[in-house]
């Protein structure tokens, strides 16, 4: 099963998709690609860290499951290799969202918000954004939620770190597959 985790700029995607994956060991975090820098203090494995001519070639290829450019930077998502048993999460924006449903009818999309505009803004601060990339996101996450609205994704708002986790692993164990293991019987 593919499980997609999207949502705007500073919603805190990144941290509650961490604390899902502690939570259910049977989900396998696909890594994304981007051509933009990586923020100080985030870590570096949080995304593929690529100039644009090397992003190039998987396009060229048809090795990405889904691809974007996003305030002059690209982002895609190689095609997932998980450990056998597991099932796929992307974290991923709104645009490769709507590719993944796409090529993948069955995907379970998520989509996370913060409890206001206030807090997200709060957060893009927090992270290290420019004033100029707060300002730039936040002018495109209405459009973002009403995209994630007409893809039927389920709306997750992330006010409590546990609690937003908690909502999307019961959405997870819902769509599991029938007879699919749980995740304490997936073999090791």
């Amino acid at each position: 099963m593919i499980v997609v985790i999207s949502g705007p700029g500073g919603v805190g995607k990144g941290t509650v998709v961490a604390r899902v994956l502690e939570l259910d060991p049977g989900l396998w975090l696909s890594r994304s690609w981007t051509t933009r820098q990586q923020r100080p203090g985030e870590r570096a494995d949080a995304y593929t860290f690529v100039d644009p001519e090397t992003f190039q070639h998987p396009i060229d290829d048809g090795g990405f499951l889904e691809h974007a450019g996003f305030l002059g930077n690209f982002y895609g998502t190689p095609y997932p290799e998980p450990t056998p048993g597991s099932d796929v999460v992307l974290e991923i924006d709104v645009q490769g969202a709507e590719q993944v449903r796409t090529r993948d009818a069955d995907a379970l999309l998520i989509f996370v918000t913060a409890p206001s505009l206030a807090v997200q803004e709060q957060r893009l601060r927090g992270r290290g954004d420019t004033e100029d990339q707060v300002r730039k996101r936040l002018q495109v996450t209405r459009d973002e939620i009403a995209a994630g609205e007409r893809l039927g994704a389920t709306i997750v708002i992330n006010d409590d770190l546990d609690t937003a986790a908690h909502q999307i692993l019961d959405l997870i164990r819902t769509h599991r597959p029938a007879g699919a293991l749980a995740p304490g019987d997936r073999p090791s």
